[in-house]
């Protein structure tokens, strides 16, 4: 292909070339090929004289010269031969012309047809000693320049031609591996963060810059802010900077432009930038109208702009281009699809832990005493479940199950009489065997439930003993599923520390050596050592705050919804 940068000949047009030169030597004339600077890449010698190729090179340069500056006149038609003395034809190879420019000089072909302008020719009609006069020899190989020239403007066209061509198909076919690659990639369980940064990553795999950057409306500090959520290189974004470039973008898509366009190659900047900035783009996330955001303004289109994608200083060209906004528009449009379904899936998914809370609330609530206890019950099956997870593999999908067995483990008593949970005397006989259905009763609720179905074993044996004397099933040891053992001592723990109407709480020291105590018997040994071993003071302190707090990084108040994700996903 035409290597239209360096201006030179690439070898396929050198072979063609050296294929006419073969055929211009049997004439007993030299031909010679210069690049646009004067480069000598062939000679094909017709073996009379030798050419000085000196004087051939200042005849080279001086008639790529004259057809560069001669755009308007007939010597820059492609095909023209120009005879700057009687024994030399020359011409000019030129580039396809493109929007904007004109053809240029690429190099220069001469037949230089020595002093002696005879050869011999077998049989030919001029005279007996079969010579070919000096003039139709050269009008002979003039014509024959001219079809070499006009043929090799036609190749150079086409070839120009196949190049934009393969270019827009490699485009296209980037273009649709990118978006193939966001379609794979685009799970509702997958965080924005990580989602954004895989995009940004594709991204610049095809578009090579110096910095590029997501940035979506953020909870900071209590606060609503535009803040960088992914993003690679050398690009420095602070909330001023955010504000400025959402300001800018909008104002461009209201001006019905698709993207934010600037740099200075062939105008100065529009905007003030920062001085690191040579050239930038930004494209808009469209996405619906929040009630709380701060930026999704609606545009003069009717669309809300919830983020954006920034890029700065193209490395491999001087600006971005019109290819590049398109790139960087389907990326972001596969973008802002997958920020709302994610907002989506959190909003499902805190209405399904809302309700799943609303019903264990209602249920705690039949017991004045009881109440809050399933939700401390999920809690601190939690915190065992990961502290076991410290010491044997336990899947974090386990975890958030484990967590919403704790939740659910008392929905059965809302087949429980009210009287009966309440009564604060001795049960009867029928009273407790009405209570100890509860667990049965929960799992024939939940067990209806195709996404509930691996909750129910922590539902339906979180009263089960070890030593087989538990209920409903009188289970054993590992007959008990690991949910069911978990879920059992958390509710035991949480039961012992609460007040009831027929006695008072018992502190964590008497708890915590009611659960020693215990060991093998009502509870699992090793589960048990592993609860005994922890901090459990931390673990008390958290409850007692309500679950207001952080500690260690963990969010409680995002455990329910972290959770139901596992069952909706």
């Amino acid at each position: 292909m035409l290597n239209t940068n360096d201006k030179c000949l690439n070898p396929s047009q050198l072979r063609e070339l050296k294929r006419f030169g073969d055929r211009i030597s049997k004439f007993g004339a030299n031909f010679v090929v210069y690049e646009a600077y004067g480069e000598l890449v062939l000679t094909c010698e017709g073996g009379r004289f030798e050419s000085d190729l000196e004087q051939l090179k200042n005849d080279a340069l001086c008639v790529m010269s004259t057809a560069e500056n001669a755009y308007d006149s007939d010597t820059s038609k492609h095909g023209t031969v120009y005879t700057k003395r009687d024994t030399l034809l020359s011409a000019v190879l030129k580039t396809a012309p493109a929007a904007g420019r004109q053809a240029e000089p690429i190099g220069a072909v001469l037949v230089d047809l020595g002093d002696t302008l005879s050869c011999p020719e077998p049989n030919g009609p001029y005279g007996e000693d079969n010579m070919i006069p000096v003039q139709a020899k050269s009008e002979y190989l003039k014509e024959i320049l001219e079809l070499l020239t006009e043929n090799f403007q036609s190749t150079v066209e086409a070839e120009d031609q196949i190049q934009m061509v393969s270019t827009e198909l490699a485009r296209v076919y980037e273009e649709l591996v990118l978006l193939h690659k966001l379609s794979t990639n685009m799970k509702v369980t997958e965080s924005d963060a990580n989602f954004l940064q895989m995009g940004c990553d594709s991204l610049t795999d095809i578009v090579l810059v110096e910095g590029i950057a997501v940035l979506l409306e953020k909870a900071i500090d209590g606060e609503k802010r535009l803040a960088v959520v992914a993003g690679s290189g050398l690009i420095d974004i602070d909330e001023r900077m955010a504000s400025i470039l959402h300001s800018r973008l909008t104002d461009e898509v209201n001006d019905g432009k698709e993207a934010l366009l600037d740099s200075e190659v062939d105008s100065p900047f529009k905007y003030d930038w920062p001085e690191n900035i040579r050239n930038i783009i930004a494209v808009p996330l469209f996405g619906k109208e929040k009630a709380d955001s701060h930026f999704a303004q609606r545009t003069k289109n009717g669309s809300f702009i919830i983020g954006l994608m920034v890029a700065i200083n193209r490395i491999d060209k001087q600006d971005f281009d019109s290819t590049d906004v398109k790139l960087f528009n389907s990326m972001v449009s596969g973008c802002a699809v997958f920020v709302e379904n994610g907002r989506l899936f959190n909003d499902l998914k805190e209405l399904f832990i809302g309700s799943l809370k609303a019903l264990t609330n209602s249920i705690d609530a039949k017991d004045a005493y009881t109440r809050g206890h399933s939700e401390r019950v999920a809690f601190i099956s939690r915190w065992i479940a990961e502290k076991l997870a410290e010491k044997e593999p336990l899947e974090e999908e386990r975890i958030h199950k484990i967590y919403l067995a704790g939740l659910l483990h008392d929905i059965g008593k809302i087949g429980i009489a009210e009287s009966t949970l309440r009564k604060t005397g001795r049960l009867t006989e029928e009273e407790r065997d009405c209570i100890n259905k509860h667990p049965s009763i929960g799992a024939g609720i939940l067990r209806g439930i195709k996404q509930m179905r691996d909750i129910v074993p922590g539902v339906s044996c979180h009263h089960e003993r070890i030593d087989g004397k538990g209920y409903p099933n009188g289970l054993t040891g590992d007959q008990i599923p690991l949910t069911g053992r978990i879920v059992g001592l958390a509710d035991s723990f949480d039961a012992m520390t609460s007040k009831r109407t027929y006695r008072d709480a018992m502190s964590v020291e008497e708890a915590l050596a009611e659960v020693e105590k215990k060991l093998g018997t009502q509870f699992d040994e090793k589960i048990g050592r592993v609860f005994l071993e922890s901090d459990v003071y931390q673990l008390w302190d958290i409850i007692q705050r309500g679950f207001g707090e952080t500690y260690e990084n963990n969010n409680f108040s995002e455990y329910g919804t972290a959770a139901v994700g596992t069952l909706i996903r």
